[in-house]
């Protein structure tokens, strides 16, 4: 434990490990510890023999859990259910809601699954039965698994199930506990509407029907402002008393549907205002202070905090918004949690932040009916109606307001005004005015003899609200200490889902563009700070800081990523621009010494350029260190001695001498750039000018420190991770724009409307006709490819066509209305057609193209993939206008279809340009390579940002190499048109610029032709006279083959055609270069080809998130987006990528919108647990419309994996089948050597007495699956597989370092044993493949991460030709989740299978034959072997003289192994690195420094 002088103990055991081993005595603090552990208290501390013996393991195994010995079941009986409910399940006081643990293991063992739901009775079962249901689901969604899935066998029974959970309340009284678990359920219920079998009875609690608990004078009101409702608030009226007659009820109101949401809000005010603080706290009749009580029901606070979030949701959707609203405003409930106690109490801090946001949303400016967002002058409109409404009212009514109704509105509409003028009020008074004149409360409500809620409902009616895009824009874009360490706002890595937190939730729906834009600013903000917040908690501790002799703060150690500051001054504040408060800009000179650096770390330094992000803190510690006691109650910003946190971004940076570095604005010609002189840097920065703003005016007006005067260290982040400051103001832009999404997407983006309606098929504006291109390989190609039409070919002239061959065009029918009659493949199945006559016809047209040159350079690259039916819908769909959604399972084509696509579009709209986003540099590189392969010229290519240099060819396709390659082929055509100039005999001079070799194209060339043409036409007869008389017979005299053979008119006719397009698309191209010819800076040629010349343009989601402000500012415009990767890709981070370019004319031009990903494969990466599980912020916009129900093209063939393999993961998918070639190439239908199944599960007992061990939060490992992955990878290497055809996998970031260590140990010093391909997590492996992989998933006590199945799906389809999975079996066997995968896998024997009388890598037998087995009965037993066999390749070499080859070190040896980012336990990138000491003792933690990963 590192001992940290001057600021008292501090604990590294996180997810993240200190840059430097420091070695402390200090004794763990209590309150670290607790944080410490991953995810809850017992992960870390239970083993799976305790598991084992628990009594509620034994009851699932005698009565519900299945298994491989499994008996025969006890029948079920209820008294079970109520006994477990009531000994295992229930919990008083605190905030825990169940017994974590215990709920885990009953989750697990499938309690559910196979006990409750199958033996429930809608009428029968009991209390217990019904709570424990709802327990089992709320586990579900904590653990994020599908929690609905097990219904759907009784979907009929379960509606009957979720009319007993409206009534539960009816049968008992709930303790606190058990109605957090309750408002949990509904919570989770309408966080799930997209699922119909829980919308369909849920959605009834938010229809109108709930406006019949509406008190009189409110629902006049919402009826007045809303008359289309009057006629269908009548019929529900009549068919409530009718419900109310049948059921024998006296009053309508009492029905469920009426009051089941108020009931709630009653039960909540009753809890909030009597329960929270027993009622001794107010026995003296007086209120006193908030901080002075002491007593508080720590559940009570959580069930309050619980009730928020479920208002919160309801509000934030409009389906469930509409009618609920009203109701949240009559109770007023929202002024009486400003009023309550708890609001004032220092452990309502959560609470206050969560009634903040509902006020918000209560005021949210949409108009809820019609589902429009109001403009800030349609709200500031309605403000005005409705005081001006108030004013005539008062001057009529209110003798005492009578001043006020005659004051303009700007001056009494604030707060402060409103309520002086309320003060003259009595308590009658002002009651008569709020509840019978406004009718905003009823007076029957016991709040309503509360002076101060009367106030406070009228003041908030009738307040100006302050404009969100106003608080945005005054918003610092850099956090701030106060943010950071903020546990309501940005949680802990440890956040175990059992509480609530102040954040917004990205669920299915959204309000607005605005509210879009505002969740996902916050969001994003928040997860920026958390990982700021995680690299100053690593960077500052290694600085040792202390207070010196003279007072001041000093260091005696040293960081990599912050450095001490010798001098900080700010050097301008600009006045504001008009209209704001706050500087427009505010500059400061920031100097620092990097003379204490190593080289290595000075570069790093010294890379620094403009728009880099930094920070300034300001640490002082305390004099004395901080006693145990002290630093138990201390805050982490306390215990580091930091006081400030302010960022910054770099403007410029200039050496000792003062000359400037790094600069790329052209200031600075490349030739005249000079290393840098001395140790002493200075950076100008730019301040964030909100920030400064209220620092400054903290100072004025409160006194408080200045900030800038204290600042002493400089941190820098790494890079790759710096971006956050850039994508917030393409968000913060985005919400200052008016229209800027399409029309035609605008509703479906926002999660309304048909789902269908942005379908191509559903679009006015089709493409008639298509060209195909190569698409089709041959007429066969095009009848399989359209199995529901009857496909009839005809010649250009509309004559039927007997012998067609392609290329092809199709015309799709279409009915009367001009409506497309297509046919998708996935209905094949439902159409029951007995004769072809009965098809709609398809006319396809073949045609012959014309000849493109008589050059090789001229022939068009071709498709040769024979694309499936669904591969040629999803084609379709795409290069037709509208949204496309294709869903590619693993190793579908998804690359390939995309290219076609984009083929395609090239060839029929060849002035439109496309957009190309991917999530990662290598899918894009992948998809560009392709598409450098197919007929798009090379000219009209660009790659955008860092990853363009890893492009496997030899152009350059950046911005700077498309230029040169411009200015090269310039000069290569201008040569071409001097030498076509001497063919004709004319002077030379007219290839000296682009605009001469223009002039002379049109009047000697083009006139050439015509002339040529004219001559022709009356020439037909002869078969010579084209290769007599075609003008440019000279200049194509170097042409490989001899262009004309003078045998027929019409063939030598088709070669001039030829020619003559040849020379057409050179001075097209010459066209093209004239403006790199005209200007002269490259900045402007790189500008001119990104905004005009390029049709497609590449990039990742991040460079276009990056550099938004600068295509607006260039003009680029596109018309198509096609985003692979979209399932991978952040919801903001696709919809920034829609938005880069200005609208015209008031409309967005995009056209084509292509999303092609896989919503089964793992999600967004998203670091922060917590915005993962409650603000699902790692849902992609692709999952998000695919839970909408938007219709989508899911490719059904895969050539990736033999078809044995693919079982393991197509049952996730809906006809995921096999490719032809995958049954038929021989190295899928011969056996892996040496193995007898191409897949396996292999059962890993422990090892010296462990399974899984966590030397730190998330860092999993499992030492003997480690050891025996090892050996069976030196056991393939024997053989002679080769290295770089297998890769190891592994579940969690400590095993793939545990694995590398092993092989470093074991491998690495061997020349014939050597490093695989890559040791990786199965996260950081998605997209990529490889013949054969080694699969170890570590946990040996509960399933883990890997009960998202979506992990799953990515782990077992990456092998191509085998699959060996190393885990404990007794464990994963039981998940319910995995069920699909493992009862496959389980169907072969859990011990390794070995063929052992092969002896290479090759083998004749086929995939199906085991040959002799031999089965391994465990680790040692393997580990025997390889050694037996190693020792044997000693002999041989021996024998020849060949001595064995050892490396001279392993980090020699690990160089040639793929290293890549940690992998936490959810995927993320982390820093931590651990090892394991060659003799196996426990995991050692290394530094950064000392150990040069890679990472």
């Amino acid at each position: 434990m590192p001992k940290i002088y001057g600021t008292g103990v501090y604990d590294f055991r996180r997810h993240r490990v200190a840059e430097y081993p420091v070695v402390a005595e200090a004794p763990l603090l209590p309150e670290m510890a607790s944080q410490s552990k991953p995810a809850s208290d017992f992960p870390s501390s239970i083993t799976l023999t305790d598991i084992q013996r628990d009594r509620l393991t034994r009851i699932a195994a005698e009565n519900w859990a299945i298994s491989a010995d499994s008996e025969i079941k006890k029948p079920f009986s209820p008294e079970l259910v109520k006994e477990i409910y009531c000994s295992e399940l229930t919990v008083t006081g605190g905030r825990k809601t169940v017994p974590l643990q215990r709920v885990m293991i009953l989750e697990v063992s499938q309690y559910l699954e196979n006990y409750l739901w199958p033996n429930f009775n809608p009428k029968s079962s009991s209390f217990e039965h019904v709570m424990s249901m709802m327990l089992m689901v709320n586990e579900k969604f904590r653990e994020n698994v599908a929690a609905w899935i097990c219904f759907y066998n009784r979907k009929d029974l379960f509606a009957s199930f979720l009319e007993r959970v409206l009534h539960l309340k009816e049968e008992k009284s709930l303790t606190i506990s058990e109605k957090i678990n309750y408002l949990l359920f509904m919570i989770n219920s309408f966080q799930s509407l997209e699922d119909e079998i829980v919308s369909e009875t849920i959605m009834r609690l938010a229809g109108l029907e709930s406006w019949l608990s509406l008190s009189y004078g409110r629902l006049q009101i919402e009826l007045c402002l809303n008359e289309k409702l009057i006629k269908k608030w009548k019929r529900v009226v009549k068919r409530a008393k009718d419900t109310a007659k049948q059921g024998k009820l006296t009053d309508v109101s009492t029905i469920v549907e009426a009051n089941f949401l108020r009931n709630l809000m009653l039960e909540f005010l009753q809890v909030l205002d009597m329960e929270v603080f027993p009622r001794k706290s107010h026995e003296s009749g007086s209120m006193p202070d908030a901080n002075d009580i002491n007593d508080i029901d720590d559940g009570c606070v959580l069930y309050c905090e619980r009730f928020m979030e479920f208002l919160i949701d309801l509000l934030s959707q409009l389906p469930t918004r509409r009618f609920i609203r009203p109701l949240v405003s009559d109770i007023g409930l929202v002024s009486k949690c400003h009023l309550s106690t708890l609001h004032r109490h220092e452990k309502g801090k959560l609470f206050v932040q969560l009634v903040d946001l509902l006020k918000y949303y209560e005021g949210f400016e949409i108009d809820d009916h019609k589902g429009r967002q109001m403009t800030d002058d349609e709200v500031l409109q309605a403000h005005y109606r409705r005081f001006q409404a108030f004013q005539l009212l008062a001057f009529k009514k209110i003798p005492k307001l009578r001043e006020l109704s005659l004051t303009n509105i700007g001056a009494i509409d604030k707060r402060d005004n409103l309520v002086k003028k309320l003060v003259s009020f009595s308590t009658e008074e002002l009651r008569d005015c709020v509840c019978r004149k406004l009718k905003l409360v009823t007076k029957d409500d016991p709040w309503s003899e509360r002076v101060d809620f009367l106030q406070e409902v009228m003041v908030s009616f009738f307040e100006k609200q302050k404009s969100q895009k106003e608080a945005i824009n005054a918003l610092p874009l850099y956090p701030n200490e106060r943010i950071m360490w903020d546990e309501s706002l940005v949680p802990s890595i440890n956040y175990s889902g059992e509480g609530c937190l102040a954040l917004p939730k990205l669920n299915l729906q959204f309000l607005t563009l605005h509210d879009y834009l505002l969740r996902n600013f916050n969001l994003f903000r928040l997860e920026s700070t958390y990982e700021i917040r995680e690299d100053i908690q690593e960077a500052v501790p290694h600085l040792l800081s202390y207070i010196n002799s003279e007072g001041e703060t000093a260091f005696r150690g040293w960081s990599r990523m912050g450095v001490p500051i010798k001098e900080f001054k700010i050097t301008e504040v600009k006045q504001p621009n008009i209209g704001e408060a706050k500087p427009s800009a505010v500059t400061a000179e920031i100097t620092f010494s990097i003379s204490s650096y190593k080289a290595q770390i000075r570069s790093e330094w010294n890379a620094l350029k403009e728009h880099d992000v930094l920070f300034l803190l300001s640490i002082h510690p305390s004099f004395e260190p901080l006693s145990a006691e002290e630093a138990e109650k201390a805050t982490v910003p306390q215990r580091l001695g930091l006081q400030f946190v302010r960022g910054c971004e770099v403007i410029e940076i200039r050496d000792e001498e003062g000359t400037l570095m790094n600069d790329f604005t052209g200031r600075i010609k490349r030739d005249e750039w000079k290393p840098p002189k001395g140790e002493l840097r200075t950076v100008t920065v730019a301040l964030d000018t909100a920030q400064y703003h209220m620092d400054v005016c903290d100072v004025a007006e409160k006194g408080e420190a200045d900030v800038y005067s204290t600042f002493n260290i400089l941190m820098r982040r790494k890079p790759k991770e710096n971006n956050f400051k850039a994508i917030l103001e393409s968000i913060r832009d985005l919400m200052n724009e008016t229209c800027i999404v399409p029309d035609w997407l605008h509703d479906i983006f926002l999660g309304y409307g048909d789902p269908s309606a942005a379908q191509w098929t559903n679009r006015p504006d089709l493409l008639e006709k298509v060209d195909f291109k190569d698409t089709f390989l041959d007429a066969a190609h095009v009848k399989e490819s359209f199995p529901n039409y009857q496909v009839h070919f005809v010649n250009p002239d509309g004559s039927d066509n007997s012998h067609p061959s392609a290329p092809f065009r199709i015309k799709f029918p279409t009915d009367a209305k001009q409506r497309v009659r297509y046919v998708p493949i996935s209905e094949t199945s439902k159409m029951v057609m007995e004769h072809d006559s009965e098809k709609v016809e398809l006319l396809v047209e073949a045609y012959i193209p014309p000849d493109p040159g008589p050059y090789p350079q001229d022939q068009p690259n071709k498709n040769s993939v024979r694309f499936t039916p669904t591969q040629v819908q999803a084609i379709i769909s795409g290069i037709q206008p509208g949204l496309t959604m294709v869903v590619g399972p693993p190793g579908t084509g998804k690359t390939d279809t995309a290219v076609q696509i984009l083929n395609v579009l090239y060839h029929n709209c060849p002035s439109q340009r496309t957009l190309i986003i991917t999530h990662s540099n290598q899918a894009l590189n992948d998809l560009f390579e392709k598409i450098m392969e197919r007929d798009v010229p090379a000219r009209y290519l660009l790659r955008l940002g860092q990853g363009e240099q890893e492009l496997a060819t030899d152009l350059d396709f950046s911005r700077q190499g498309r230029v040169n390659a411009m200015l090269v082929r310039r000069l290569e055509l201008l040569s071409e048109v001097e030498r076509l100039a001497q063919s004709l005999q004319l002077p030379e001079d007219v290839a000296y610029t682009c605009e001469t070799a223009g002039y002379f194209w049109l009047l000697h060339v083009y006139s050439r032709w015509e002339q040529f043409l004219v001559a022709c036409s009356e020439n037909h007869d002869n078969p010579t006279f084209v290769q007599d008389r075609f003008p440019f017979k000279e200049f194509f005299s170097n042409t490989p083959k001899p262009v004309f053979a003078g045998l027929s008119y019409e063939e030598d006719m088709r070669a001039a055609q030829g020619c003559f397009q040849h020379l057409k698309t050179m001075f097209q191209e010459l066209e093209e270069c004239r403006a790199f010819e005209l200007l002269k800076l490259t900045v402007d040629r790189s500008n001119y080809l990104m905004t005009k010349q390029a049709k497609v343009v590449a990039m990742t989601c991040t460079h276009a998130a990056l550099k938004r402000k600068d295509f607006l500012n260039l003009g680029f415009k596109y018309d198509n987006l096609l985003m692979e990767e979209s399932a991978q890709i952040l919801e903001i981070e696709t919809f920034i990528p829609m938005l880069l370019q200005r609208q015209e004319d008031g409309y967005a031009r995009l056209k084509r919108c292509i999303l092609i990903g896989d919503h089964h494969q793992l999600p967004p990466v998203v670091k922060n647990m917590a915005f993962q599980k409650y603000s699902h912020m790692d849902q992609s916009l692709f999952t998000r419309f695919v839970r909408l129900g938007i219709p989508y093209i899911e490719l059904n063939a895969q050539g990736r994996a033999r078809p044995s393999l693919a079982t393991l993961y197509n049952w996730r998918y809906k006809e995921l089948g096999d490719l032809p070639s995958v049954k038929v190439k021989d190295i899928f239908l011969k056996a892996n050597a040496g193995f007898c199944f191409d897949y396996q599960l292999i059962d890993v007992a422990d090892y010296h007495g462990r399974g899984e061990s966590a030397p730190s939060p998330w860092f999993y490992q499992n030492e003997g699956e480690a050891e025996y992955i090892v050996s069976v990878y030196i056991y393939m290497r024997l053989l002679g597989y080769p290295a770089d055809k297998i890769s190891i996998l592994t579940t969690y970031n400590g095993q793939k370092l545990l694995i590398r260590d092993v092989l470093n140990r074991r491998c690495a010093p061997y020349d014939f044993i050597g490093l695989p391909h890559k040791v990786t997590t199965v996260d950081k492996f998605q997209g990529q493949q490889n013949d054969f992989v080694l699969l170890s998933l570590v946990r040996t006590r509960f399933v883990g991460h890997l009960r998202d199945v979506r992990r799953l799906v990515v782990a077992m389809s990456r092998a191509r030709l085998g699959l060996y999975v190393f885990c404990r079996r007794s464990l994963f066997e039981q998940c319910y989740e995995l069920q699909p995968t493992f009862q496959i896998l389980l169907q072969r024997p859990h011990q390794l299978a070995l063929n052992l009388s092969e002896t290479t890598a090759y083998t004749d037998r086929c995939v199906e034959d085991t040959g002799p087995v031999q089965l391994i009965s465990g680790l040692e037993e393997m580990a025997e072997l390889v050694n037996y066999q190693i020792h044997q390749v000693y002999q041989a070499r021996a024998m020849t003289d060949h001595p064995i080859q050892f490396s001279v070190s392993e980090e020699d040896g690990s160089k040639s192994m793929d290293v890549d980012g940690v992998a936490s336990a959810n995927g993320e990138d982390t820093e931590t690195v651990h090892d394991i000491n060659s003799n196996g003792s426990e995991p050692v933690s290394f530094s950064m420094e000392e150990v040069d990963t890679g990472i």
